[in-house]
């Protein structure tokens, strides 16, 4: 008998298909029970390590991988999914990827969502109306997730309140619709307050404002707070000054706050903007703190090394994204909908941008 021949019947390779080529099989599609038959181990060896299950052996789980990558294999994540009755993925729709808040929070609902097991599947809105609302919930279901985070930053430009599709688990962030849906959101007013209360401390007559664009819920919840804060405190409020978040239109606004003599604190709704004011100020020959206090909001990552460092209040994004994926998933697995607002804390970074003002 010819030992070669007889050794070659036996290996994993013969096993999983006599009388085909490797590019044979590579060509049609691999089956489980392929690699099943290429691994040595049963069918159930290959559900375990493509569903990441434990149970196996490493060097078992080393043999199942390296068959799947030579035959092509990729799990059949519909059928899955059918079997589960679960497709292990979130919907995250989104009005704009241009402002840190809504980065942030999306990279946190990412992160959480991989820490349940789930993916996430992001469909941007380039319009805030409830047409594309529904749209994207239609598109959504198109690509079988199991439920959906609505990142609700801005005002829908068509209807006073937004109006969600009956039957789909939701949670939304950011949003003011918290009677009606499960809302999780920063404490804008708690932190516009401690950031007033700060600068009054140091003993600042009033504050002035640079708001964030009139369609955002934050930048209206951050206005609102502000004024009714110094209001509280016995001061007038500031004529307000209102920007778009960017740091060009905090430089902007920042031109014509340095020719306010009075105007000696200066609350802005982020960072970005505080960043422009900055600029500004420094142009025009008003120090920073010396001269006029400055605080953001948000607590970027650069906001240390601002010249000088910029105090801010921080938000928690973390916390967001995980209390968002908590809480769609929770209805989910209870079949149930729920309403009301969560808020997560903030707190006040004190730095170099603010101080007392100067005498006299």
């Amino acid at each position: 008998m010819d030992t070669t021949d007889s050794e070659s019947a036996s290996t994993p390779q013969a096993r999983a298909g006599a009388g085909t080529t490797r590019a044979d099989r590579r060509v049609q599609r691999a089956s489980m029970a392929d690699v099943a038959r290429l691994a040595g181990v049963s069918s159930q060896t290959v559900s375990r390590v493509s569903n990441g299950y434990s149970g196996v052996t490493e060097e078992t789980r080393r043999q199942v991988l390296a068959a799947m990558k030579e035959l092509g294999y990729r799990p059949n994540s519909a059928a899955r999914a059918l079997k589960r009755g679960e497709f292990r993925t979130i919907g995250v729709i989104t009005f704009s990827l241009a402002t840190t808040g809504n980065v942030r929070t999306l990279e946190a609902i990412a992160t959480s969502a991989a820490h349940e097991g789930y993916a996430v599947t992001l469909l941007p809105v380039a319009v805030p109306t409830q047409d594309e609302v529904r749209g994207a919930f239609s598109r959504l279901g198109e690509l079988a997730v199991d439920a959906v985070i609505v990142i609700m930053e801005v005002h829908l430009l068509d209807a006073a309140t937004v109006s969600l599709p009956p039957g789909v688990q939701v949670v939304v962030a950011d949003s003011d619709a918290g009677d009606r849906y499960s809302v999780v959101d920063t404490d804008q007013a708690g932190g516009t307050r401690a950031a007033v209360r700060h600068l009054l401390d140091l003993g600042h007559r009033t504050v002035w404002h640079l708001a964030g664009p009139q369609e955002s819920f934050a930048a209206q919840r951050r206005a609102d707070a502000w004024r009714l804060s110094l209001t509280d405190a016995g001061c007038a409020p500031p004529p307000l000054v209102r920007g778009d978040w960017s740091a060009e239109s905090g430089y902007r606004a920042g031109l014509r706050l340095a020719d306010e003599a009075d105007c000696t604190a200066v609350f802005a709704a982020n960072d970005q903007m505080a960043l422009g004011l900055l600029r500004a100020l420094h142009e025009r020959g008003r120090k920073v703190p010396e001269d006029v206090s400055v605080i953001g909001f948000d607590d970027i990552p650069e906001a240390g090394s601002f010249l000088p460092p910029l105090t801010t209040v921080h938000q928690d994004f973390a916390e967001v994204g995980r209390r968002c994926v908590e809480g769609v998933l929770r209805q989910m697995r209870e079949a149930v909908t729920e309403h009301g607002t969560t808020l997560v804390p903030t707190r006040l970074v004190v730095r170099g941008s603010t101080a007392p003002p100067r005498l006299g």
